[in-house]
């Protein structure tokens, strides 16, 4: 599926986060979301994003914006991932797959001349009217979160 381009409503989620609980996208009505998608739990990667948005998370927070992560990981691993590493956002589990279809964030992946599927690192920022406004695929993690933040504070 291809991804959501910026000015489209951005597609419903609900799913478990870390803890348990159902985390639905229209929770957050009159809110900013970021919302990033993430290859693993407690990799080099994935826990340097997860990092920088936590030690971010009050300056989003301030400009009325909410983090959520999406990968496959079950919520038993987001539990182990966010106490390893005292993580204060929301991490949600996607194990089927839907919502990384959705969002066009399931694709083809190569790595040391292997294809597999994954996901591709990609952060959708959505305004509080449920709209995307702007996307970032491919992303690579240094300077990301920076980039993120000037953007929310742009809105």
């Amino acid at each position: 599926m291809t991804q959501p381009a910026i000015g489209d409503k951005a597609p419903a989620i609900s799913l478990p986060r870390d803890g348990g609980e159902i985390v639905n996208l229209s929770d957050f009505a009159g809110q900013n979301v970021v919302l990033y998608f993430y290859p693993r739990d407690d990799t080099s990667g994935c826990t340097k994003e997860a990092l920088g948005f936590t030690e971010n998370v009050d300056a989003f927070a301030d400009l009325n914006t909410v983090i959520l992560g999406v990968s496959k990981d079950s919520v038993t691993k987001h539990d182990k991932f966010v106490a390893k590493h005292d993580l204060k956002i929301a991490l949600l589990s996607d194990e089927n797959g839907d919502v990384c279809e959705r969002y066009g964030v399931w694709k083809e992946k190569n790595m040391y001349g292997k294809t597999y599927m994954g996901i591709e690192r990609a952060t959708f920022l959505i305004d509080a009217d449920g709209k995307i406004v702007q996307v970032w695929p491919k992303v690579k993690v240094p300077g990301h979160i920076e980039a993120v933040l000037e953007a929310v504070r742009a809105l």
